[in-house]
């Protein structure tokens, strides 16, 4: 691929090496099939490789088993979130209850379309299921199919895990029906657990790190991310719930499990609060008003607090946005059927005192000064956070991964706003508030990477990554290069291929692909 650079710049940065992995759906129909929502598409992993000033581009759908038998049969066999497949009618009766038995607790697909995640040093496609994919990060090959129910209790984990400074990974997931009681599970996979000379899977070396039950066994809370600080994990049990019974008998009633989530906006969202080394929750009752989060932006200990950091919506509409039919409107009649019903994402801050002393009750136990959010003892001693707002109207966060669990300046991510795909990546100021952007007509850029400078001491000296797609068929896609200080460009390369619009990614540093 070839570069074309920015004004007053000359080449990318010698030092940017590596490779940055991106996924998520890319094919929607399957002979005469066709799949309901964005969500569901079949994963289409690519690449871009940045060697010596050049990038190479590749792109492959994920030879997951979903793919295989969808594609040997020349239709969509297997079920996914939004679109439901039911057993074949020319089936008999006795056959067909059988079908409806096995998939009472639904054996998921393994059509991992959400991001790219590390264990060891191997890495995998994954979503949200029991199943993760391993791929070669330089060919995206499969290696193999990995099911976390072969090393650890869990029904569905997250695609969003946290790496620490070591590079121990932390994840969580959901331990529904088969496992005994039902509980949200934090678990750690040490950095040496890969073992390439007999492929042994790194999972073999998974640890449980705490448990936490459920507040309602029935209505588990659906979450996509958590929080996680040098000594604490956060999860945030919202009233955004997964109803079992009804996902237990979806088939039957012949619905898709999105439907199966419901959202409460009368309950109240459980902030959970879990020491690291320990595994033991703090006892603290710490709670908010109602809300829908899906990306946690980072969180930090300072002076006595747990400050953390989140994207929240004050309804479950959004993940109706992205059925296709939604997504095919013009862009006018998209603002208009979903006007009414669009929540837009709001950047919060939430502090949680670690030490409560016998206080008022009506008394603000946050000690901070550059916040306004607010913990007020209840008459029960319970602590009820109000948050305090940073911006509006950016999604799908990322920031200096050196910051991770550190106090921190910037984020980045993409802007939403009356569109059905973002048309903007921006970097946002958490002490100043303010906020830049990039935007480019016809352009749709990808969620922003930070990469950051070698060596680097300032936490937003580097570059970002975008893979951008426009809707303008004379408009090559390209990979776009920022710098990360001013959002000026400093390069991009076209590239002449088709490229979809994905979801999240990683991005490897040479020295960790050899």
């Amino acid at each position: 691929i070839t570069w074309k650079y920015g004004k007053n710049e000359r080449c990318v940065p010698e030092w940017l090496q590596g490779t940055l992995l991106r996924n998520g759906p890319g094919l929607f129909k399957v002979g005469d099939t066709e799949y309901n929502h964005w969500f569901d598409g079949m994963a289409l992993i690519h690449s871009f490789t940045f060697k010596d000033g050049d990038v190479y581009y590749r792109s492959k759908f994920l030879r997951s088993d979903t793919f295989k038998k969808n594609t040997q049969a020349n239709k969509i066999v297997v079920s996914e979130f939004g679109t439901m497949i039911y057993p074949d009618p020319c089936k008999n009766i006795f056959s067909k209850a059988f079908s409806y038995l096995l998939a009472a607790i639904p054996d998921f697909t393994d059509n991992n379309l959400i991001n790219i995640i590390r264990y060891g040093e191997d890495y995998y496609a994954s979503s949200e299921v029991n199943y993760i994919n391993q791929i070669d990060p330089m060919t995206l090959d499969v290696i193999g199919k990995m099911n976390y129910r072969n090393h650890i209790a869990l029904n569905m984990a997250t695609s969003h895990p946290h790496y620490d400074d070591e590079g121990n990974t932390y994840n969580m997931g959901t331990a529904l029906m088969r496992f005994g009681m039902p509980n949200y599970v934090i678990f750690k996979v040490p950095v040496n657990a890969s073992d390439k000379e007999h492929k042994k899977p790194a999972l073999r070396k998974v640890k449980q790190v705490c448990n936490i039950p459920f507040r309602s066994t029935l209505f588990p809370s659906y979450f996509h991310s958590f929080g996680m600080t040098e000594n604490y994990i956060i999860f945030v049990e919202q009233p955004f719930k997964l109803d079992i019974v009804r996902l237990a008998t979806a088939i039957f009633r012949s619905v898709n499990w999105a439907s199966c989530l419901r959202y409460d906006k009368e309950d109240i969202t459980l902030i959970h609060l879990v020491d690291k080394k320990t595994g033991k929750a703090v006892s603290t009752k710490f709670y908010t008003d109602a809300l829908v989060v899906f990306h946690h932006i980072n969180a930090y200990e300072d002076d006595g607090h747990v400050v953390f950091d989140m994207v929240t919506y004050k309804d479950s509409n959004l993940y109706e946005m992205f059925y296709l039919a939604n997504l095919r409107k013009e862009t006018h009649e998209f603002i208009e059927s979903n006007n009414v019903n669009f929540s837009p994402p709001v950047c919060q801050r939430f502090v949680l005192p670690l030490t409560v002393d016998k206080v008022y009750i009506g008394t603000n136990l946050v000690r901070l000064k550059d916040t306004t959010a607010k913990t007020v003892m209840q008459r029960d001693g319970s602590l009820y956070c109000l948050p305090d707002t940073i911006f509006e109207g950016l999604e799908l966060p990322g920031m200096n991964y050196k910051f991770n669990g550190k106090k921190y300046r910037y984020f980045y991510g993409s802007r939403v706003e009356w569109t059905p795909h973002p048309n903007k990546i921006g970097k946002g100021d958490i002490v100043t508030r303010k906020y830049i952007e990039w935007t480019e007509e016809d352009c749709y850029p990808s969620e922003p990477v930070f990469v950051a400078t070698p060596g680097a001491v300032e936490e937003d000296d580097g570059v970002i990554l975008s893979s951008v797609v426009s809707l303008n068929p004379k408009k090559s896609p390209f990979m776009l290069v920022l710098n990360a200080k001013t959002f000026k460009e400093i390069a991009r390369a076209s590239i002449d291929a088709s490229i979809h619009m994905d979801l999240h990614g990683h991005f490897i540093p040479t020295q960790s692909t050899n």
